[in-house]
């Protein structure tokens, strides 16, 4: 029996899906510091990502059901197409530094605060690693979606993306 994964299946990309994906930045693009990556994986009509780069670097062209690609080298990673991402599919790396630093959607209360441990989760929502609130970022543009970016070791950058859910019995 062939085992069924990936987006319709699990809710999140396979590793297979991962891979043919064209918003994903190059490991070279990545060590050079901040850059988007793109975890789109359904051929929907759908284009913020694109929208929201006042670089362009995204591009999803015609039809609007291709899948976003990334120009790494005019991609800055500042950020903006995170909260812009109705599918919550798009984050920010940074492999430039000692420990890596990793962007993410964040639509959930309470929200950390800047310095807190937290548990970080895969796509999965597995536990990953203890990491560290580096920023928080909530403004008025982005609605009701909180981008926060987390320090983690080097080795989880691929991994890690998101943070537990604080319980109201965490604060």
């Amino acid at each position: 029996m062939t085992q069924k994964t990936g987006v319709i299946y699990q809710g999140f990309p396979s590793e297979d899906e991962l891979s043919r994906i064209p918003g994903m930045p190059s490991e070279e693009r990545i060590k050079k510091g901040s850059v988007a990556c793109i975890e789109c994986a359904q051929e929907i009509p759908c284009n913020p990502c694109e929208e929201a780069c006042p670089y362009g670097a995204i591009t999803v062209g015609k039809p609007i059901t291709n899948l976003p690609k990334l120009d790494q080298d005019k991609c800055i990673g500042c950020g903006l197409c995170i909260a812009a991402c109705p599918g919550l599919a798009i984050f920010v790396v940074n492999g430039s530094k000692e420990k890596a630093e990793v962007s993410f959607p964040f639509e959930y209360y309470p929200l950390p605060n800047k310095g807190d441990e937290m548990d970080c989760v895969d796509r999965e929502g597995n536990m990953v690693v203890k990491g560290k609130v580096l920023r928080i970022v909530k403004p008025p543009k982005y609605d009701a979606t909180a981008v926060i970016t987390v320090e983690v070791p080097m080795e989880h950058l691929k991994t890690v993306r998101s943070i537990k859910r604080l319980g109201r019995s965490d604060r």
